[in-house]
């Protein structure tokens, strides 16, 4: 599948790019939230499983408006545990990890400082978790996932579409990189996506990008390493990424990122 070959369905505030390959169909919210949120809808035989949620009170209504007419069987509930309000009455499924990373880990600080950054535009509200599921294949509304755990959360293949989930990628946008070790798992895992031959990448803050993508991001950790290497603060640090990348967005990551390496 092409990652350009979508339906545009225009909302009030975000838009839908409806992929079409047939017996199921693949839904991407882009939000135009404050952070850029991305949300997945994966639709068949009139069912449907949503990956993430929503997180501001807007978008939340206006999701929920969108998918009126299809029958919700569940929200995997991964990297962002916020937006509870959001279908508040469909089973949740996640790992014990991910509801550990919303509850009490650095889910929880991200929420607590969106709370503070947004105020009450911001669902703070937290998704209680019905169902904890484990690595491997789950089943949902007719659809098949691989549920891969992560450090902090999990990703999801979904094999019908021949795509995967997971939190970040961008690959003309910063990203959160905990230093040299994570930026090499990260290259790692790119680089398994690469072998694997998937035809989508979705991610939780970028549309759905490929392979080609893939490859420009892990040329881009790369290069981070290196840079890093070479500087001595964080400032001559983000200097010198901002002069090699300056039209790449995701500046607040880009700050986040630079702490770690430097901290």
């Amino acid at each position: 599948m092409n990652k350009n070959d979508f339906q545009k369905v225009s909302l009030k505030k975000g838009e839908m790019n409806v992929y079409d390959f047939g017996g199921i169909r693949l839904h991407a919210y882009k939000t135009n939230d404050f952070i850029d949120d991305e949300v997945f809808v994966v639709e068949k035989n009139g069912k449907a499983v949503v990956i993430e949620s929503p997180c501001f009170f807007d978008n939340n209504k206006e999701l929920a408006e969108y998918l009126k007419d299809l029958e919700v069987e569940g929200i995997l509930v991964s990297y962002h545990g916020a937006g509870a309000t959001f279908l508040s009455d469909v089973p949740k499924y996640a790992t014990q990890n991910s509801v550990d990373y919303s509850l009490n880990s650095g889910g929880k600080s991200l929420i607590d400082n969106f709370t503070v950054a947004f105020g009450e535009v911001f669902d703070n509200s937290v998704h209680r978790v019905t169902n904890i599921i484990g690595e491997g294949k789950i089943t949902i509304g007719g659809i098949d996932f691989i549920i891969k755990q992560t450090a902090e959360a999990f990703d999801v293949e979904i094999p019908e579409i021949n795509a995967v989930y997971t939190h970040m990628l961008g690959h003309d946008c910063h990203s959160i990189v905990g230093g040299a070790g994570h930026a090499d798992a990260i290259i790692n895992q790119l680089n398994e996506y690469i072998d694997k031959g998937y035809g989508l990448i979705l991610t939780s803050h970028y549309t759905p990008e490929d392979l080609k993508d893939t490859q420009t991001k892990i040329e881009y950790l790369e290069n981070l390493k290196l840079i890093a290497g070479r500087c001595g603060s964080v400032e001559e640090f983000k200097t010198e990424i901002q002069k090699e990348y300056p039209n790449y967005s995701g500046g607040n990551y880009l700050d986040m990122t630079a702490g770690f390496f430097f901290e």
